[in-house]
């Protein structure tokens, strides 16, 4: 048809460098990607749920739980604590802990982003180069993935431009093909 663009294909990496590294956006299983650490998106009492946190526990095996019960008592929203990967291709998992939804004028925006820089220093803090995260917060918790994207692309993005940091790549592992064409018009805007 003439005048018409081409169909994107939602598989297709999309890729936008800052500083030394890349942002990437892909949709795909984050427990199957061969990265340094993956971020799960948990609940505070890092008790194991659906979504996300329930894929990578049934992916990474019982050690994950385990080792959670061993070294933490639950995690504050915004925030996050690191793992072993137990069976997963992944060396670690970082389970960040965003906020429920409740009408954006209690401090969600910030609680998100919180989760999101705490994950990525501590996948710097532990030398990793390679991270692959969800995006947190936006499906049980509700958080309108519009105005997650952004907020999870912009912490990408300084994180990345540390000064002094080991990370050289965060790929964005994202549910649907909707889901990345919202990042994508994110990272557009970046």
């Amino acid at each position: 048809m003439r005048g018409s663009s081409p169909p994107q294909n939602p598989r297709r990496p999309l890729v936008r460098e800052f500083g030394g590294g890349r942002v990437v956006l892909v949709q795909a299983d984050i427990t199957t990607l061969d990265v340094d650490a993956i971020v799960n998106a948990a609940n505070s009492s890092l008790a194991g749920g659906g979504g996300v946190d329930g894929a990578i526990h049934r992916a990474g095996g019982p050690e994950i739980m385990r080792e959670l019960n061993e070294r933490y008592s639950g995690c504050p929203t915004g925030s996050a604590v690191i793992t072993g990967g137990g069976r997963l291709p992944a060396k670690a998992v970082i389970h960040a802990v965003g906020p429920r939804w409740r009408d954006g004028e209690h401090s969600e925006p910030d609680l998100l982003a919180s989760a999101y820089r705490r994950a990525f220093a501590l996948a710097r803090e532990q030398g990793h180069a390679t991270v692959a995260a969800p995006s947190i917060s936006t499906g049980i918790y509700g958080f309108p993935i519009e105005r997650g994207a952004p907020i999870a692309l912009g912490v990408a993005r300084d994180a990345l431009l540390e000064p002094v940091t080991t990370i050289t790549e965060i790929t964005f592992a994202l549910f649907s093909p909707g889901d990345v064409q919202l990042f994508a018009d994110a990272l557009a805007e970046l």
